[in-house]
């Protein structure tokens, strides 16, 4: 019996919305493609629930940009420990600042405080265990290589490719956004499936799939179920936000049909 893959976006906090899948589908794996963090108001809630599912066998975890971003400066200031270069520590404090920039001053409001020197360990422990880029079969196995068998890609923004801005395939993988594309993909791969992007609806683009709703401001978190062969199918739960922001996202590619639960129990408009 095949295990009942279900694909998570960038969550930018939603705990909520994370905790509402868990509940509703028990006995699910979720592929969170990372975008945890940053943003929404609740971060570090959300860590510690995709750990705690991690934990519980419940979930694989990848790597977005925003966790790229988050990892920079303490790797630099890790290395400062030991070197304590003070070019090192330039370029930890340079990260810090890039990612504060960039999402990472809402962790730090929502911790009261937030320096390299006592980088939470709650996220340092999350950081560490996220995958780039997988491969899913059709028996709902997980594979960090490319399998013989027919499988789907899942990473954060695209395919590792090769790219002029990113020469290294799995730095392309956390970046590129579709516009890029369409990207090569290795053989026996059916179709690749990807969040970064904030789309309207679940959108198709050729063999790439998108189903950032961004759900840290509509309340429109979309999980799809992975199938190797034919079209998945997509859920929305649907809870606190303004769905209406979704009007401002790209709209491009083919709309996917998807299911909408209302998390909050009032009739759908």
């Amino acid at each position: 019996m095949s295990r009942q893959v279900l694909i998570v976006p960038d969550l930018h906090g939603r705990a909520d919305l994370l905790s509402a899948a868990a509940e509703r589908y028990p006995d699910a794996h979720f592929l969170s493609l990372g975008d945890a963090i940053d943003r929404g108001r609740h971060s570090m809630e959300t860590v510690q629930l995709l750990l705690n599912l991690k934990e519980q066998g419940r979930a694989t975890l990848l790597m977005g940009n925003h966790e790229r971003m988050a990892e920079e400066g303490m790797k630099w200031y890790t290395r400062y420990t030991g070197t304590h270069d003070l070019g090192d520590y330039r370029k930890a404090m340079e990260g810090y600042q890039w990612w504060m920039g960039n999402g990472g001053d809402s962790v730090r409001r929502e911790l009261g405080g937030l320096t390299l020197e006592k980088f939470p360990p709650l996220l340092t422990s999350y950081l560490e265990q996220l995958k780039r880029v997988v491969f899913v079969t059709a028996d709902g196995e997980i594979h960090d290589e490319a399998p013989a068998e027919p499988s789907v890609l899942v990473s954060h923004a695209a395919p590792p490719v090769k790219h002029q801005q990113y020469p290294n395939p799995l730095s392309a993988a956390l970046w590129l956004r579709p516009f890029e594309g369409p990207f090569a993909m290795p053989e026996g791969v059916t179709y690749s499936v990807h969040g970064h992007t904030p789309v309207r609806h679940p959108t198709r683009l050729y063999r790439h799939i998108y189903i950032d709703l961004g759900a840290y401001e509509t309340g429109r978190l979309a999980l799809l179920d992975v199938k190797v062969e034919g079209t998945p199918h997509v859920t929305v739960l649907s809870g606190h936000g303004d769905p209406g922001i979704g009007r401002r996202y790209t709209a491009f590619g083919e709309s996917l049909p998807a299911t909408t639960v209302n998390l909050l129990g009032a009739p759908l408009r």
